[in-house]
């Protein structure tokens, strides 16, 4: 169906156009909830939808439309709204180049796939919370597959065909008078996601988080859990984005050739590696996928770029153009950001530290300075190599930019959390604000 549907939409945007791009998508989502122990949502949507970018005297016309009967309204629609741009010379659509095959981002078994399965998931997580003595304050599981063809003026046709599955849990613990609550989540390209393992972790971080003490205030040896490390990371990776570079929002923009973290760690954006979240075999311009070098050896190599911000840059696109559905317009963003520390640390050869399981309010940090300020969920003391009493209260203050210059790996399993494939993050001297 969905060359059926390019093919009509191709010959539509012919008639009004030379320049052009046409971006399809099929979409099965399915999504079952709960508000405590209680499924209280659940639905499977499956959605159809063309997207048309044209260039019009160097003028750029984007339309879309889930009516598959109004393909030709749309791609009229694409050259009206190019007329109401400005002439740009740095518009331009994806060549022709071999596209790399890219194992490991698709299961069949989404296809047989129902509401009822994700449902029976879904309680069995739920009862298995229930098991361990923990109270369910939320719960999600959801299915995806998208299947898109990308095909454009200068001959460019890339189809794909991907899956994502991810589960979360939310819970919370009273005993003897105290309180405690835990979060978590997981995904996989594959239908192979533990809702045991999960669970279990999930409640064990809440029943670990019950007696608690204060913190003094002072400078620690920090250890940022995957999902803390990841919440602080987004505000460090917005400086490799080549539009905030050009727009001057970016700290690193003339940085280029220096060291500018722990010589130690090397960073790469990867769509290539399989299984990953954010594999695929192109963007979501056609540009082919390949992996970009971010940092070698504590060194800034490169920023990402789209199409667009490459040629104002002057440079080529690392292909990092991405949009997700048809009714959206590309935009840079990461795929898989592999964080390589050729070293790391025993847990034993911390004398004095904290570990926080996460942070809240990440999304606060100031994108261009990299200061932050952020509440420790889930945090304990390390003492002489051992994590023990978990922590009342207490803030954590820095800067993103300045703890990447002494940040190292804890040894520990590597995780992919959103874009991030990291080990938990060990920040020596961070300043933590007791709050009694």
């Amino acid at each position: 169906m969905i060359y059926e549907l390019a093919e009509k939409s191709v010959k539509e945007i012919k008639k009004l156009c030379d320049i052009w791009e046409v971006y399809i998508t099929n979409s099965k989502i399915i999504e079952v909830e709960s508000k405590k122990d209680i499924l209280n949502f659940a639905k499977e949507e499956i959605e159809n939808g063309v997207g048309i970018r044209v260039i019009k005297d160097g003028k750029m016309g984007f339309a879309y439309t889930s009516n598959l009967d109004k393909i030709e309204n749309a791609a009229t629609n694409a050259i009206n709204n190019a007329k109401l741009n400005k002439s740009d010379d740095n518009n331009a659509f994806a060549e022709v180049e071999k596209v790399p095959e890219v194992k490991g981002t698709y299961d069949k078994k989404i296809d047989d796939l129902s509401v009822n399965e994700c449902c029976d998931y879904l309680n069995n997580m739920i009862g298995k919370a229930l098991e361990n003595g923990c109270e369910v304050s939320s719960s999600g599981f959801s299915a995806n597959k998208i299947e898109s063809i990308i095909i454009n003026s200068n001959d460019v046709s890339i189809h794909e065909v991907s899956t994502g599955f991810s589960g979360g849990l939310s819970v919370n613990i009273e005993k003897n008078g105290k309180f405690a609550t835990a979060y978590d989540y997981t995904n996989s390209r594959f239908f192979d996601i533990e809702y045991e393992k999960l669970t279990n972790d999930v409640c064990k971080l809440a029943k670990d988080s019950l007696y608690t003490k204060p913190i003094e205030t002072n400078n620690y040896s920090v250890i940022l859990d995957y999902y803390a490390a990841s919440g602080l990371l987004q505000t460090f990776i917005q400086a490799f984005n080549g539009e905030n570079v050009l727009r001057g929002r970016s700290l690193l923009s003339d940085k280029l050739n220096q060291e500018i973290v722990n010589p130690n760690l090397s960073i790469t954006d990867n769509p290539l590696l399989k299984k990953a979240m954010g594999s695929s075999k192109s963007d979501e311009e056609g540009t082919a996928s390949k992996k970009t070098n971010l940092i070698e050896n504590g060194v800034l190599k490169s920023f990402l770029y789209d199409i667009y911000n490459a040629n104002k840059a002057g440079c080529e696109t690392t292909s990092n153009g991405y949009r997700g559905l048809f009714y959206s317009t590309p935009e840079i963003s990461p795929s898989n950001l592999v964080f390589d520390f050729k070293e790391d640390v025993e847990l034993d050869e911390i004398e004095k530290g904290v570990i926080t399981t996460s942070v809240l309010g990440a999304h606060t940090a100031n994108p261009i300075s990299g200061d932050f300020s952020v509440e420790m969920n889930n945090a304990f003391k390390i003492e002489n190599g051992e994590i023990c009493d978990g922590i009342t209260k207490a803030m954590l203050s820095g800067n993103i930019f300045d703890i990447m210059k002494k940040c190292e790996a804890l040894k520990s399993e590597v995780k992919q959390y959103g874009s991030f494939i990291i080990p938990k993050l060990l920040v020596h001297d961070l300043k933590v604000i007791g709050i009694d």
